[in-house]
């Protein structure tokens, strides 16, 4: 099995971001962050990076800031949620590295925040983002919030503002490793704990933060507490954390799909990086990686978006992606031209 040093290779979160507004729970940094977008570029753009879970969307998403003036704007749907911060991972403070965050916690645990409640709150803090002169960064792994924000509402947010979408993707094989070997993490850092003190007998897992995956496995594991013998609750508990691990990987299976699908509609040209080879290296052999097949080609592609330039292929990246087109095509898949030669295509089998 793959085995990643998470503070190698991506950090990912962790625990909760110190509140200190109200309105978006937004960790405000001690220094002033000035916008360092070229000045004459127009500001209504935001930048949307997608993925499945663990792919390093909040990595990116926080290199994009500092680089370009930025605030991001969490787009997964439990992380809005107050609580249970091991179990969704949240971005700690120290991984926010200065950049403000909003829409992490602020919502009650047994609350029902819908698409349309997410498209209402991510507006209001891209219009505010915005008209200070900041890039907002929208990055989360909930991709119907995210169809919601952007072509909801009769398309009112179209209408203000170009949208630049990045898809940061991993081989699934390697991720589902290094999923599984997250949970195992998790597990050491509290987990199982943070989850007892939230359980009640009598809860709903089909709604609010009790749908997060790690929750509703672990039930029959914290009933059995006082009840049955060690050895009966030792084998439930590995029971439970297998099925976090496996519900884990189908959500990834679950999230590539709807990306797939969003690549295919009108107004959704996504520019996929490719980020396994970082998940393959360790030290700083995996932040080089990170740097030259994540990170770099992402500014580029946001700087062109920013500045309003055309994106150029060189003719070898053309027929490239001409020739994977065709194999696509003959398999139903609607190809979208990479920015980079070492990208494939969207919608191919990964």
């Amino acid at each position: 099995m793959l085995q990643v040093n998470m503070n190698q290779v991506i950090p990912l979160p962790r625990m909760h971001i110190a509140r200190q507004h109200s309105d978006s729970s937004m960790y405000v940094p001690p220094f002033p962050i000035n916008p360092l977008r070229t000045k004459g570029v127009n500001t209504n753009k935001v930048v949307v990076v997608m993925g499945a879970t663990g792919t390093g969307k909040s990595k990116l998403a926080i290199d994009l800031a500092r680089r370009f003036g930025g605030e991001v704007i969490n787009s997964d749907k439990i992380q809005v949620y107050d609580g249970l911060d091991v179990v969704t991972n949240k971005v700690t403070k120290e991984e926010c590295m200065g950049v403000p965050h909003h829409l992490i916690n602020g919502v009650h645990p047994d609350a029902d925040f819908t698409a349309s409640d997410f498209r209402v709150r991510a507006t209001q803090a891209v219009n505010s983002i915005s008209d200070r002169g900041l890039l907002p960064i929208i990055a989360g792994g909930s991709n119907s919030y995210i169809e919601e924000l952007i072509d909801g509402a009769n398309g009112q947010f179209r209408s203000r503002y170009e949208c630049c979408f990045l898809w940061v993707d991993v081989q699934l094989a390697v991720l589902h490793d290094f999923v599984s070997e997250r949970v195992d993490r998790m597990v050491e850092r509290g987990l199982v704990d943070e989850v007892r003190e939230f359980f009640h007998p009598d809860c709903d897992y089909s709604k609010g933060l009790r749908r997060a995956i790690g929750v509703p496995e672990l039930d029959a594991y914290l009933r059995s507490e006082g009840i049955l013998e060690e050895a009966e609750r030792t084998r439930l508990l590995a029971t439970a954390i297998d099925d976090i691990k496996a519900n884990t990987c189908k959500l990834t299976c679950c999230q590539l799909g709807k990306i797939r699908r969003l690549a295919t509609l009108p107004g959704w040209t996504v520019h996929r990086i490719d980020a396994t080879e970082v998940f393959r290296k360790r030290g700083e052999a995996a932040e080089e990686a990170w740097d030259s097949v994540v990170a770099g080609p992402g500014l580029r592609t946001v700087r062109r978006f920013l500045l309003g330039e055309k994106e150029t292929l060189s003719s070898e990246e053309v027929c490239s992606n001409l020739a994977i087109a065709k194999v696509m095509a003959g398999a139903g898949k609607v190809p979208v031209l990479s920015p980079r030669k070492s990208l494939s295509v969207v919608g191919a089998t990964i």
